[in-house]
């Protein structure tokens, strides 16, 4: 065990060096989470979109208790993650993830065997909390430390990989569905997220840039730091306590709820929704593709737009498109039209991916972001287990989605206000810096 230990160090020092001598380490960091957000993919919500219906035949299950499963064990996953950013920022990113990496493909298993309804909400509960919640905020919080002026960029690089679980995960579910069956498509996918995210973790990860005497953005060297509280020190931020008294935060959380929440939404009964207005299951399903290519195209321009422009104009623009999805999806009734929403979704989730890992090291500093994005994650996700149970209602009661999704569209128009009159950087972290 030893000499296997040593031997990873080996590997870690000697290729980390060689790595600084011709561009920034932290573009590694950036590869691995954006590989990190991509293996989140068990935990989100358009790859559950794929299983509604083969898992609803079987257990005899609802719309609506679908959603109030998945919506209950949503809001329990997203109560536990303040306490998951208090364990990342004691142990580390590198340390982190490699744990929730390993129980996120045990929960796959386990919500491959579900027997009955209970045993299905439990399942949603871990998949929703390590991967949607824990490997996202892992993977965010690694890159907040690596990226300052240039963070914005990194986060939307970082993001692609959800843009490309958009596009991998619902076919290939798709495919193991039709093949293998819902609960063998379970177990390949939690051991293909073993096989893809472990070992660059352990290999490639490092904590933060001063670890290799290193400064954020690669812009210079670090000078000699003589002792952890040192180089402590030179890590600006607030904690959560004095987080938690600035009016940004609120104003931050309450649009992070509204954006995940309808998002969310809009992943879970997409396929439903879409199928609803003529067209096939297939489709509707192909559609996340075209969001996909969409957001990968797009992301690259959000993080610039986040590095250059004022923060808060940028996150109310992202709202903007957040009610511009929820109307648009109302009137795909024809291919041109769904293909239109589909572009607009895309874009959609380029913004809300950006800004979930941006908002909180940028309002509040890089550290205690751990924590801080903890609560904000639990917010977010908290949001998540919301936003389908509408819909849900409206589908068994009525028939229909379209009037509860136009008046939703309402709350994101509200939050963008709110972010261009109120929202600013705290005075506190503007005088530390």
């Amino acid at each position: 065990m030893g000499n296997k230990s040593s031997m990873v160090r080996e590997f870690r020092n000697k290729f980390s060096d060689k790595i600084n001598r011709h561009f920034f380490f932290g573009w590694v960091i950036v590869g691995v989470s954006s590989l990190g957000i991509f293996t989140s993919g068990p935990g989100q919500s358009h790859t559950f979109s794929v299983f509604v219906v083969p898992i609803s035949r079987e257990l005899d299950i609802s719309n609506r208790e679908w959603a109030i499963a998945y919506g209950l064990a949503t809001l329990i996953a997203s109560l536990l993650l303040p306490r998951m950013g208090k364990i990342i920022d004691k142990f580390g990113p590198r340390i982190s993830l490699i744990y929730i990496v390993f129980l996120l493909g045990l929960s796959c298993f386990f919500f491959g065997a579900a027997a009955h309804y209970y045993m299905l909400a439990m399942g949603f509960g871990f998949l929703r909390f390590f991967g949607q919640g824990s490997l996202m905020l892992g993977c965010a919080n690694l890159v907040s430390q690596w990226f300052e002026a240039k963070r914005g960029l990194a986060m939307s690089l970082m993001a692609l990989g959800f843009g490309i679980s958009m596009a991998f995960h619902p076919p290939l579910a798709h495919y193991l569905i039709e093949n293998f069956g819902w609960r063998a498509a379970w177990f390949i996918i939690g051991g293909l997220s073993w096989v893809l995210m472990l070992p660059p973790i352990i290999l490639l990860v490092f904590d933060k840039p001063e670890d290799l005497n290193l400064q954020v953005d690669g812009t210079t060297k670090a000078k000699n730091l003589q002792d952890k509280t040192s180089k402590e020190e030179e890590i600006k931020g607030l904690d959560l306590r004095a987080a938690l008294r600035e009016r940004a935060f609120y104003i931050l959380a309450f649009g992070w709820f509204g954006m995940a929440m309808l998002i969310t939404t809009l992943h879970v009964y997409q396929v439903i929704i879409l199928t609803a207005h003529g067209h096939s299951a297939q489709f509707s399903a192909q559609i996340f593709v075209v969001s996909a290519i969409t957001m990968v195209l797009f992301m690259p321009v959000i993080g610039r737009m986040f590095d250059r422009f004022s923060s808060h104009y940028v996150i109310a623009l992202g709202m903007v498109v957040t009610a511009s999805s929820l109307i648009s999806v109302t009137f795909a009734i024809t291919t041109s039209l769904a293909l239109l929403y589909a572009v607009i979704f895309g874009l959609n989730n380029a913004i809300s991916m950006t800004m979930f890992g941006y908002i909180w090291p940028k309002y509040f500093g890089r550290r205690f972001v751990g924590s801080i994005q903890g609560v904000g994650q639990m917010v977010g996700v908290f949001g998540a287990s919301c936003g389908p149970l509408p819909v849900a209602i409206a589908l068994d009661l009525f028939g229909t989605t379209s009037e509860v999704i136009r008046l939703l569209a309402i709350y994101p128009t509200i939050a963008g206000i709110i972010c261009i009159l109120f929202l600013r950087v705290p005075k506190k972290l503007v005088k530390q810096s």
